[in-house]
């Protein structure tokens, strides 16, 4: 099979459990799903593994306990619900752990936390602080305090941040579907499950769907969207149905009911991790032809000369998103220009460059060791 490797040592594994496997199609927390999955996790510990659980589910535990009767669509109602689902999430957890003498930690993170390196960097050593002390930590959006503009949009992104920040071993993201499929299953008779993928294409996203469940917020695209991310940073990926007791194992030796998304990739230092898929650009550059050979190709750094149009308010120090002549997205990098100076000297040679700004401090707009390619 593709996979280079089956996971029977002990490992790092991250495992991202959704809300439609936690709760019931009603809303609240389903009690027997829960200890189900501690129970497999739990099994996982036994053989050594360190387990970080990613887990969704507060909203949809919380709504119906709040007064809702369906599962709220206003950010004010989210949050609210939200409140009151996190702290049953977390004692559920917490009680069903216990039943297998393990201890869980709750670590509620959102977008900006990965958008600063700092609070990134914190996060990553309380972490390894917590699985030191063998607790396992328990991971969830903190819907409480997000707003939409900053949400992750659901916790398969989160998990595949979480998976290269702590360098895991594997991620397993599991649904209700067992894999992804040429078709959706549930439609076509015809549609046949892809159990192994080597590179993610244009075509793997046009057979992905759109959310299969009103309870959770992931569909298969998004789950897509994360194992991108994940094996990007060198962290292979599985995504499908763990419901029988033993599923875990098998998913992580290679066996598993769903997809498997190979790396060929070794892991990228964490900066390069935060630039490629934890940061906010608040800037864009267009570069030309040779720029872009030269980025993608060459392992160039970027200069002044090939820089065609500058759009945003940025200084030096800050990450900008760099595009083709086509809209095509490249890469991003971190600026060695305010917006004005870029402008100033878009276009120019090394001389020319020189000639308008006398000393530079750096005269590559983007150097290559702080630039992280994305086509």
């Amino acid at each position: 099979m593709l996979i280079e490797e089956v996971i029977t040592m002990p490992s790092r594994i991250v495992v991202k459990i959704g809300s439609s496997s936690l709760t019931t199609t009603e809303g609240g927390l389903h009690p027997q799903a829960v200890q189900f999955y501690t129970s497999e996790l739990a099994e996982l510990r036994d053989a050594g593994h360190e387990v970080l659980l990613v887990t969704s589910g507060a909203v949809a535990a919380g709504f119906r306990k709040i007064g809702y009767t369906t599962r709220p669509r206003l950010l004010h109602e989210k949050q609210a619900a939200a409140a009151v689902g996190q702290a049953l999430l977390m004692e559920s957890y917490q009680a069903a752990f216990a039943e297998h003498g393990l201890l869980a930690a709750q670590i509620l993170l959102t977008r900006t936390d990965f958008a600063s390196r700092k609070r990134m960097n914190n996060a990553s050593r309380t972490i390894e602080e917590l699985l030191k002390q063998g607790v396992i930590p328990v991971i969830n959006e903190n819907d409480t305090v997000s707003v939409d503009e900053l949400k992750f949009g659901d916790n398969d992104t989160l998990s595949a941040l979480v998976a290269n920040m702590v360098r895991a071993r594997r991620l397993l993201i599991l649904t209700d579907m067992d894999g992804l499929y040429t078709a959706d299953p549930r439609i076509s008779p015809d549609a046949e499950r892809l159990t192994e993928i080597e590179e993610i294409t244009d075509d793997i996203y046009a057979i992905a769907g759109g959310s299969g469940s009103s309870v959770g917020t992931g569909g298969m695209r998004s789950k897509i969207d994360a194992a991108k991310i994940a094996t990007r940073g060198g962290v292979p990926v599985f995504i499908g149905r763990a419901d029988l007791s033993g599923d875990l194992k098998t998913a992580l030796e290679g066996t598993g009911k769903g997809t498997y998304f190979a790396t060929h990739l070794s892991s990228l230092p964490m900066k390069k991790q935060w630039l490629g898929f934890m940061s906010s650009p608040i800037g864009m550059i267009t570069v030309d032809e040779g720029a872009e050979k030269a980025l993608l190709h060459g392992g160039h750094s970027l200069l002044p000369v090939g820089v065609k149009r500058v759009e945003g308010h940025f200084h030096a120090g800050d990450v900008v998103e760099v595009i083709n002549s086509r809209s095509e997205k490249l890469g991003r990098g971190i600026i060695n220009y305010d917006e004005e100076q870029l402008q100033q000297i878009q276009g120019l040679s090394t001389t020319e460059v020189l000639s308008a700004l006398g000393e530079v401090h750096r005269l590559e707009v983007i150097h290559r060791d702080e630039w992280i390619t994305l086509k």
